[in-house]
């Protein structure tokens, strides 16, 4: 059992001699072998042990930065300078980065501690993280269940106890519903808050980086910390970043919650629905005006989703092809034979349905009927919620349709799994931030999620009703 709730309190121990740091990251090396069927992990950094002595002193001498302490897992898409960098494929699959990403470069300076790399679905593609060169990870709620993708080895790590904080990736929704379907939470940024640079490119424009933990507290310390402009991204936002981890019950500036309707109709779990009807009258008698809104271009976001994300695969996996760098096939007496043959044998089934429906969409015939056409319907969805937060500081919807599912239940339909993300897609087309907070189980003792989505760059107002909705339960 992990003898603190968040990191402040946390500090507070080390500071008072009741927790040694270096006993608590072996804790946590101790506790991702002993729950290894979670398969949550691809590399554990053992080394990160001598570094937590020094950080302790740090702390004791008042030199520490924001994130001493605090353990934390990358998800295996992010670049950390001499280790593994897979992104889950075979690949990639001996591959070490060469430098450090942006937000690892964050993490060191703020004395964060990163204890390893977290599995994923192969290149941050799949909805359950089932589709990773590493097997498929399991959910610590229930272990015959997903959970969720393509963030659910990290924040599995998180919902097991296997590290303080983790980081994962969202392009569709793959930080929010793996936080749903393990009872956590997790936020997605927005985009151009964090910077990309040294994140492996699933589709460009819409990847974010984000924070999964326990509590409010430390997902705002670690968004926090995270933020800010990178001169060498070139889609990273110069606007300043608030002071997140300040932020407590703050909701004066969120008068008004939006309900769109279009996304509590059919298909929707009961208990699900139940929950967040719950919630809702929750947040009534604490004083918040609940509006019905509409998303009238809802219906069309999983269509445009995957003809934008596959064609931008497409594009950023072409350089893959075994003459560069990474898997290259033994099978191959000639250029066009060893571009197939590793493409073929490197990639797994997922990333090249992805690959294949992306050219395809991106081809001479039938880029205007496809890629051009999504192009306007992204802009449309984006002005749906540009609209809407005329009316509304916040809207709220289900996290997912539906609680975690068994492990195999949806491979063999790729469109049943890809509506998993029905809800959460909408934000990465219209780049603006979403979180999802638990808020409740269904009968089953699955963790059930609401998201909260909020105009671009106000992260501020999603910390702060994480923060009220955490008030709220206790």
């Amino acid at each position: 059992m992990i003898p603190y709730a968040n990191h402040s309190e946390k500090i507070e121990l080390i500071k008072n001699g009741t927790l040694s740091l270096r006993e608590n990251v072996l804790y946590f090396i101790n506790e991702i072998k002993s729950q290894k069927d979670l398969n949550a992990f691809n590399f554990v950094f053992e080394d990160c042990v001598l570094e937590a002595e020094n950080i302790e002193e740090k702390i004791n001498s008042g030199t520490a930065g924001k994130l001493a302490g605090m353990v934390i897992a990358i998800k295996d898409v992010i670049s950390i300078k001499d280790k593994p960098l897979t992104c889950s494929s075979k690949m990639l699959e001996n591959f070490n980065a060469l430098y450090d990403a942006t937000v690892i470069e964050k993490i060191k300076k703020e004395d964060g501690i990163i204890i390893g790399k977290t599995n994923c679905d192969e290149f941050a593609m799949g909805s359950s993280n089932e589709n990773s060169f590493f097997g498929a990870v399991k959910n610590p709620v229930n272990r015959s269940k997903v959970p969720g993708g393509s963030s659910g080895g990290s924040a599995a790590a998180v919902a097991a106890g296997l590290c303080d904080v983790s980081l994962g990736t969202d392009t569709g929704g793959s930080i929010r519903q793996p936080a749903s379907f393990t009872g956590i939470y997790g936020l997605k940024p927005t985009y151009g808050r964090v910077s990309r640079y040294g994140l492996t490119a699933f589709a460009s424009s819409f990847d974010s980086i984000g924070p999964f933990a326990n509590n409010s507290s430390d997902l705002s310390l670690l968004l926090e910390v995270l933020s800010g402009h990178d001169e060498k991204d070139s889609t990273s936002s110069p606007l300043d970043v608030p002071k997140f981890s300040a932020i407590k019950n703050e909701t004066d500036k969120i008068k008004r919650i939006g309900i769109p309707k279009e996304y509590f109709g059919e298909g929707l779990q009961k208990e699900v629905r139940e929950a967040i009807d719950k919630l809702i009258s929750k947040l009534k008698e604490n004083g918040f005006e609940i509006k019905e809104i509409s998303l009238p271009n809802s219906e069309y976001t999983i269509a445009t989703y995957y003809i934008l994300t596959t064609a931008e695969t497409s594009s950023n996996l072409a350089r893959y092809d075994g003459a560069k760098y990474g898997y290259r096939s033994k099978e191959s007496n000639n250029l066009e034979n060893l571009y197939r043959n590793s493409r073929s044998e490197g990639f797994g089934k997922e990333v090249k349905r992805r690959i294949m429906l992306g050219t395809y969409v991106l081809s001479s015939g039938y880029y205007d009927a496809y890629y051009k056409k999504a192009q306007k319907v992204r802009r449309m969805i984006k002005n749906d919620f540009m609209k809407a937060f005329e009316e509304v500081d916040l809207i709220l919807t289900p996290t997912s349709p539906f609680t975690a599912f068994d492990i195999g239940a949806k491979l063999s339909d790729p469109m049943e799994m890809y509506l998993s993300d029905i809800y959460t897609t909408s934000a990465n087309l219209a780049g603006i931030p979403g979180i999802s907070i638990p808020i409740g189980f269904d009968e089953q003792d699955l963790p059930i999620g609401v998201q909260f989505l909020a105009n671009q760059f106000k992260e501020e107002n999603l910390v702060a009703i994480a923060n009220h909705i955490s008030e709220l339960k206790k």
